[in-house]
């Protein structure tokens, strides 16, 4: 493969995994909305079109691997290929957790935890991601190390959510065994959405983590 034509499928690939940034980001969002608004007819969109971020990944993965197999890069190159493998590894899980909040929201009859504002994590981890991928598109290294920052804002965020649930299950009097069991089953939903959150979060970091490796060959960030 001539160079000019192989810089092309370099730049190429760094788009493309730009557009399934926002393919996810688009998902996450939707999930959001549905969990807020009890929107059923979106939380199925977001559900039945996971298959369009998973359909990404893997063409963007044998792309990844015709890059190393075809022309054996070396250096910046080859840090921008194993980079990206593991970045659209972490936009795919992303999806997933999206496609989460969409089954969740189809649980979600009632807002039982008023004290609880899920919005504001779900606006938290979706800025944390735009931020991660603009480091990525504009090899931005100090970028990188404020996403990495910002995650401690998460995490703070989500142990004060879970917090409030527990204390709140704590000060509510009794209850029938039928409350009880519904109560348990909101209880359970909103914890897995305030861990899924979170784990947006962490992948936010981890394409962070892997940019700065791709820029400057530092693993500083990976853990």
């Amino acid at each position: 493969m001539p160079r000019k034509q192989y810089q092309e499928r370099l730049a190429d690939l760094r788009e493309d995994v730009l557009y399934m940034s926002e393919i996810v980001a688009e998902r996450l969002r939707m999930g959001m909305d549905a969990l807020a608004e009890k929107d059923e007819e979106l939380a199925n969109r977001v559900i039945e079109e996971d298959v369009e971020v998973n359909r990404l990944y893997l063409e963007l993965e044998q792309d990844c691997v015709d890059l190393l197999a075809l022309q054996q890069p070396v250096a910046g190159d080859l840090r921008l290929i194993a980079a990206t493998f593991k970045i659209i590894t972490d936009l795919e899980r992303i999806g997933d957790l999206a496609t989460n909040l969409g089954e969740y929201s189809l649980q979600a009859e009632r807002d039982v935890f008023p004290d609880v504002d899920i919005q504001r994590i779900g606006d938290a981890t979706l800025e944390m991601l735009d931020d991660a991928m603009r480091a990525y598109a504009d090899e931005d290294v100090g970028r990188c190390y404020r996403v990495s920052d910002d995650d401690d804002e998460i995490d703070a965020l989500c142990e004060d959510a879970s917090s409030a649930v527990v204390r709140d299950l704590i000060e509510r009097e009794s209850a029938t065994e039928d409350d009880i069991e519904r109560l348990m089953a909101d209880v359970s939903r909103l914890l897995l959405t305030i861990r899924d959150l979170e784990r947006v979060g962490d992948h936010a970091v981890n394409i962070a983590a892997r940019t700065l490796y791709m820029i400057e060959n530092d693993d500083e960030l990976i853990y």
